[in-house]
């Protein structure tokens, strides 16, 4: 007998590759929230005997919808968080249908679309003004689907700087606030012109609700625009953003008199060995790496990897992975099919990169891992994998770069680059780690300790009352695990 998982993923594949079906006219889409996974793969088997298409995922191809025990303002808010969700679906046309469960079964009864009546339409003739539905805005950020592009873009920011700064004060609790307020402005299926939208909506206190009714209301919170100009606040931003300069050593510099980059370099004592090359290439490292840098940046290391260790895979994790177009540095996770392999590889492809003077600094981190169960009950965020921190010497193609003659080919810049290995069973947890956002990662950490009693992280999940370890094969399967409907990369910008 065929397991069940793999039974329904072969039915996830059948329907979206039919064409069209009996019904050219007609591609359905199941929504699995409220229905819940194993009913919509039975409904999706039923609907694809009766001919019927169903789509796997939401694009511009749906023309109906369907959705089970929903109110029509939770179909409206579902149907903008999908839209908001696929900013490339093409408005060709009018929206798909919104429709009740009860459309599904009298179609299937009948063998074939019967017509569409008001009594099966979810819809709402007035726009939504008043609170948002907290069911799907839920508290937890795992839970919801983040877009990078997003409706509330300048309150969000507003609160990020707030964040920022009760983090360079050491305020843990007032940051975590800030943020998980903005990471829910980050998922809203609509712009907020009204406090009273956010009303009962979680994470929202009065700290954040004040700015963002200040905001609403003159276009600029007082409080928001003293912390960004303050010398405080501008100065830690630009001693954090050199490479190795954590908040501490940041605060630090700061109470002993020290403001600018110029006054740092002027006492190279002060700095470790990682800090002078972040400092030395500080201009490079603090311009934003583009999306074809990144892939430019892939092909260098997946040719080092495969000279060295054939079959090794590199990924591309980070916020490139989540849709983003730049970033301040790039991320790769590498492993091979056979465990074990990947063991000591690092050294072999930094020294091969080295050959070909791509590498500028480079700090290699010995692999820790040991008892897998001890590992997944580690309390800390740093994970256990080889790794090396590096600076690329990445070469730019003629005119790449501002202001450099186009006689003066091949010229470079200074990247910076995290190279991670992990063994193959890891890897899932791994991936689903270094993807990102920090917010998301550890908001599902908290779901799992809080909601399931789980410890997850980079390495595995575990359950500490029964002693046992999950085994997975995708990203898809620890969402599984945990209850929650999985979400791809590009939905987890908190």
């Amino acid at each position: 007998m065929v397991p069940k998982r793999r039974r329904m993923r072969a039915s996830a594949a059948v329907s979206s590759a039919l064409p069209s079906g009996r019904f050219p006219g007609v591609a359905l889409f199941l929504v699995e929230r409220r229905m819940g996974r194993s009913r919509r793969a039975f409904l999706t088997r039923l609907a694809l005997s009766k001919g019927f298409r169903v789509l796997d995922s939401y694009s511009s191809e749906v023309t109906h919808v369907v959705m089970e025990r929903t109110s029509a303002e939770e179909a409206i808010c579902w149907q903008e968080c999908a839209a908001t969700a696929s900013p490339g679906r093409p408005h060709r046309g009018p929206h798909p249908a919104l429709l009740d469960i009860t459309w599904f079964t009298e179609s299937m009864a009948a063998g074939q679309p019967v017509p569409v009546e008001s009594r099966h339409r979810l819809e709402v003739a007035e726009p939504r003004t008043g609170p948002l539905s907290q069911d799907w805005i839920p508290p937890y950020a795992c839970q919801r689907p983040t877009p990078l592009t997003h409706h509330n873009t300048p309150l969000s920011e507003a609160l990020d700087i707030l964040a920022e700064a009760a983090g360079f004060e050491g305020s843990e609790g007032r940051c975590l606030s800030f943020q998980r307020a903005s990471a829910v402005l980050r998922a809203l299926p609509c712009p907020v012109t009204s406090l009273r939208q956010l009303q009962g909506l979680p994470h929202f206190g009065e700290h954040s609700s004040r700015v963002v009714q200040e905001l609403l209301e003159h276009g600029t919170c007082e409080e928001v625009e003293r912390v960004r100009c303050s010398e405080r606040y501008q100065t830690m931003k630009l001693f954090t953003q050199i490479f190795g300069v954590g908040v501490k050593t940041a605060n630090r510099w700061y109470l002993e008199g020290l403001r600018t980059l110029d006054e740092l370099q002027e006492q190279p004592q002060r700095l470790n060995r990682q800090q002078k090359a972040g400092l030395q290439h500080h201009q490079d490292l603090s311009t934003p790496v583009g999306r074809s840098d990144a892939e430019a940046l892939q092909e260098l290391v997946e040719a080092a990897v495969g000279q060295v260790l054939p079959g090794a895979t590199v990924t591309l994790t980070g916020g490139f992975r989540r849709g983003k177009m730049q970033g301040h540095d790039v991320d790769f996770l590498i492993t091979h099919p056979e465990e074990g392999q990947e063991a000591g590889l690092l050294p072999r492809v930094l020294d091969h990169l080295q050959s070909q003077g791509l590498v500028l600094y480079h700090q290699h981190h010995q692999s820790h891992l040991g008892d897998l169960t001890r590992l997944t009950q580690q309390k800390h965020t740093m994970d256990a994998f080889e790794r090396s921190f590096c600076i690329f010497r990445l070469p730019q193609p003629p005119g790449a770069a501002e202001g450099e003659a186009l006689g003066s080919w091949p010229i470079w810049r200074a990247v910076r680059v995290d190279l991670v290995v992990a063994p193959s069973s890891q890897f899932p947890f791994a991936l689903l780690g270094w993807t990102g956002s920090q917010l998301f990662e550890r908001e599902l950490r908290r779901f799992s300790r809080k909601e399931k009693g789980l410890c997850l992280n980079s390495h595995g999940l575990f359950d500490p009352e029964k002693k046992t370890i999950f085994h997975v094969a995708s990203e898809e399967d620890i969402f599984q695990h945990l209850g929650l409907e999985y979400l791809p990369p590009e939905q987890r910008n908190a």
